[in-house]
């Protein structure tokens, strides 16, 4: 089939999009058709099933016990706590239903997903992760997002094997460290972007292999740098007392002073792809045959992942980790899955919505070790794949198979998901998707504006844990936890002003930009594709070739 015949028409932005041969071969191995949205808009949607709603006390649907969560208030289905969702007080196929070929099977499946017990967290094997979400194989973490195989880490989000840090955003095996962005085994590292292999510095950009170095960029292989110049040991740590860095203001001075260092003499590289093969798309990490993914690390022959780790063969994934799978939004060790969410450890299965170790298992809600069900009803091996070929046949034919779940099974609004914060809509776009809004109340909280937090952290008393502070950005309420200033003072670091999710969203927005702009090499004139908006306003950016004859 030419690309011509294969041109289709997105059904939410309406524009024409070509999928290529290799998706619908990919889509094939599956049963899956040609998508009905395009790339982007697929991404979306997904994403719009992705929570990133406040987290906030409440009460476990089974018996009344506290549990911290971030599904909102207005979540259409009951809430357990994990360790009760996992437990045998409560069975899953109480609420199965027997397939009606007369409705819609969306249907069907959201008016089980609305009875069906979910569990307060994804995630599993952590301990006292409480205070967390989407966190998979961790020990102490708090207030975080989005983490696996992590301990003792607070306000982190997309991180995997980091330790004893704080406000770290995707983030790979870094210990005691502070305010990183997309940095790699570093230890003792401040306030650094792109990173990897840096020891005991602060205000990094571009480098490798760094120790005891301060605001510098492009650099490899250096120790006691100040400004990209070379010091004696003596000689670097006399001019590191002319930095205040022991005060919020001095921070501050020293990160605006650092964003235009940046802007006028750091060289941007086309992207931040590293030891990569056959590859197109962003911040990708040792990967190969991936095409156009972004965020995506340890993978091999995938198209189209915003956000995976350890992935094979997959087509469409949102923060995945899957093998042969399409439609895959924040699911672990997935096999041979087609539309999921929030599952792990499922095989042979299609339509699964928080499911743990199904297989055989189709259009089902909150399974855990089940095999061979439909709508959460147990069938034989020879009822199930009889049924599985009709409600699939009668989905072909209503135009469903293959689609991923309708915008209202979300499980909050779009404004409380991680789809708002990369693909930004306002209230009457996102109604004209099909999908919904939630009104969040005004905030008037009490407590002492932050902005009245002592400015240098020898200044800060220990009573400041007891003190209920309110953020002068968001008014949202917040709290110094008695562990993170013990961090701080422990590393002379200034207490912090804002919400810990603003400061996280903030933090995030130099990897939230997937749509690539073209422009001319600075050095060969070559015009290059790269991810970098022009109100950045960075003066030089750099093809690949040149990136690597000039810094690497």
């Amino acid at each position: 089939m030419s690309a011509e015949e294969n041109k289709r028409i997105c059904e939410s932005c309406k524009k024409e999009f070509v999928p290529t041969a290799d998706d619908l071969v990919m889509l094939a191995r599956l049963d899956l058709p040609p998508p009905s949205e395009c790339v982007r808009c697929t991404w979306r949607h997904m994403l719009a099933f992705w929570v990133f709603g406040k987290f906030r006390k409440t009460e476990s649907a089974l018996s009344g016990k506290r549990i911290i969560t971030c599904f909102s208030e207005s979540a259409r289905f009951p809430i357990y706590a994990r360790d009760e969702w996992i437990s045998d007080a409560w069975d899953p196929l109480v609420y199965g239903r027997e397939y009606d070929s007369s409705i819609p099977f969306f249907d069907q499946l959201a008016k089980l997903q609305h009875r069906v017990p979910h569990p307060h967290q994804s995630g599993v094997n952590n301990t006292n992760c409480e205070w967390s979400y989407d966190v998979w194989n961790c020990k102490d973490a708090y207030l975080c997002r989005s983490l696996l195989d992590c301990e003792h880490v607070t306000y982190g989000y997309r991180i995997v094997n980091c330790k004893n840090s704080i406000d770290l955003v995707f983030c790979f095996d870094t210990e005691l460290s502070y305010d990183c962005l997309y940095c790699f085994k570093c230890y003792k590292t401040r306030h650094s972007f792109d990173a990897r292999n840096c020891l005991n510095s602060m205000f990094l950009y571009d480098c490798r292999n760094l120790q005891d170095c301060f605001m510098c960029w492009n650099l490899r292989n250096k120790q006691y740098h100040i400004l990209n110049q070379p010091y004696t040991k003596e000689a670097y740590y006399e001019k590191l007392k002319e930095f205040d860095t022991r005060s919020r203001t001095g921070i501050e001075k020293l990160k605006a002073e650092f964003a235009e260092i940046l802007k006028r003499d750091a060289v941007h590289r086309a992207d931040y792809n590293v030891k990569t093969v056959n590859v197109t798309g962003n911040f990708l990490e040792e990967c190969k045959n991936c095409e156009n993914c972004y965020l995506l690390q340890e993978s091999e022959n995938n198209r189209h992942i915003f956000r995976g780790f350890q992935c094979k063969d997959v087509i469409f994934g949102t923060s995945t980790l899957a093998e042969k799978s399409a439609y895959s939004m924040i699911d672990l060790g997935m096999y041979e899955v087609a539309i999921s969410s929030c599952s792990a450890n499922c095989r042979y299965s299609a339509y699964l919505d928080h499911c743990e170790e199904c297989e055989y298992c189709f259009g089902c809600v909150g399974l855990r070790k089940k095999k061979y069900c439909i709508l959460n009803r147990q069938y034989t091996e020879d009822e199930y794949r009889t049924q599985v070929k009709k409600i699939k046949n009668d989905m072909k034919q209503r135009e469903e198979w293959g689609r991923f779940f309708p915008y209202e099974m979300a499980y909050s609004g779009y404004n409380l998901s991680v789809a708002q914060i990369y693909f930004p809509e306002t209230k009457g776009s996102v109604e004209s998707l099909g999908s919904f809004w939630e009104d969040v109340p005004e905030v008037h909280a009490e407590g002492m504006n932050a902005d009245e937090l002592s400015d240098r952290i020898d200044d800060v008393s220990d009573d400041i844990v007891k003190t209920q502070l309110v953020c002068p950005k968001t008014g949202w309420k917040f709290n110094i936890a008695p562990h993170e200033l013990a961090f701080y003072k422990e590393h002379g670091i200034p207490l912090p002003q804002y919400h810990f999710d603003y400061r996280i969203l903030e933090r995030l927005k130099p990897l939230t930009v997937s749509a690539p702009f073209s422009g001319p090499c600075t050095y060969c004139g070559k015009t290059t594709t790269h991810f970098y908006p022009p109100e950045w306003g960075y003066q030089k950016i750099a093809c690949m070739p040149c990136y690597q004859k000039e810094i690497a």
